[in-house]
């Protein structure tokens, strides 16, 4: 079994140093706890609604900034996905995620679908999410609005993936009572369709006056909710067989992966 843990933290706006505490705060609390893969939110380091490029580029880091190093020691022998504000080594900002292990930054995602304002501060990634192989199975890592296409989670998980990870900052918008977030409700559909576990990390309070979400979800490869953070800073944790992932079969005749009719699409 893998312990994972999705830290709804409230980082501030534009505090890098107080957000580099909170973060190991909150990996050292989780590796505490048993969690072998730790997920933070998406922009966990500068806070999500900047409000230009300027602003931007003044809270950017590279992917060699030293807090990577202390983060990753933080870890120990943990696997850690935290969104960063990145400046790249082509000078261009990206909206990124960092994956951490015992030897720093093993890997570094940049955001492929923006979502909305994102598009005037940031540049897209031209690169696939990576499927990497770990102690724990294979795991994809993605940014939020990135869930949103079937097309990218699928090639995820025929590329292998056991687990998808993301990042998010999910704006909240009105659902009928008792609904799940339309957001969490895709998360299932991802999990169910590919047989694949899912654990999305969302963010806590109010910044610049946008609510967010709080929807942070572990869902099993069968598409159900198998751990929530709920309101405010909260932690969502689970124990689930990554590698149960890898049986795409439903019943005895159904394969989800199988069952595709690449003849015709």
């Amino acid at each position: 079994m893998t312990g994972i843990a999705c830290c709804q933290i409230d980082p501030q706006i534009g505090d890098l140093d107080g957000n580099a505490e909170r973060i190991s705060a909150a990996i050292i609390d989780a590796r505490s706890a048993g969690a072998d893969i730790i997920v933070l939110p998406e922009l966990v380091t500068s806070g999500y609604m900047l409000s230009d490029e300027a602003e931007a580029r003044s809270v950017a880091l590279t992917r060699d900034d030293p807090r990577f190093t202390r983060w990753a020691e933080a870890a120990g022998d943990s696997l850690v996905v935290l969104g960063f504000c990145e400046l790249g080594e082509d000078g261009v900002l990206y909206n990124s995620a960092a994956v951490l292990d015992e030897g720093g930054v093993s890997a570094v995602y940049r955001k492929t679908h923006l979502w909305d304002r994102e598009k005037l501060i940031f540049t897209p990634g031209r690169d696939l999410p990576p499927v990497l192989q770990s102690r724990h199975g294979a795991v994809a890592v993605m940014l939020c609005y990135d869930l949103e296409f079937a097309e990218l989670t699928r090639l995820a998980v025929v590329g292998g993936a056991d687990l998808i990870v993301a990042p998010v900052n999910w704006p909240l918008f009105p659902r009928p009572e008792g609904e799940h977030p339309g957001e969490v409700i895709t998360a299932m559909s991802t999990a169910r369709t590919n047989r694949v576990a899912v654990a999305v990390c969302d963010r806590a309070g109010v910044e610049r006056g946008q609510r967010w979400t709080e929807g942070t979800a572990i869902v099993a490869a069968d598409g159900w909710v198998v751990a929530e953070a709920g309101p405010g800073e909260a932690v969502a944790a689970a124990d689930l067989d990554l590698l149960s992932s890898r049986d795409k079969n439903i019943t005895e005749y159904v394969h989800v992966l199988d069952d595709r009719r690449l003849d015709l699409y």
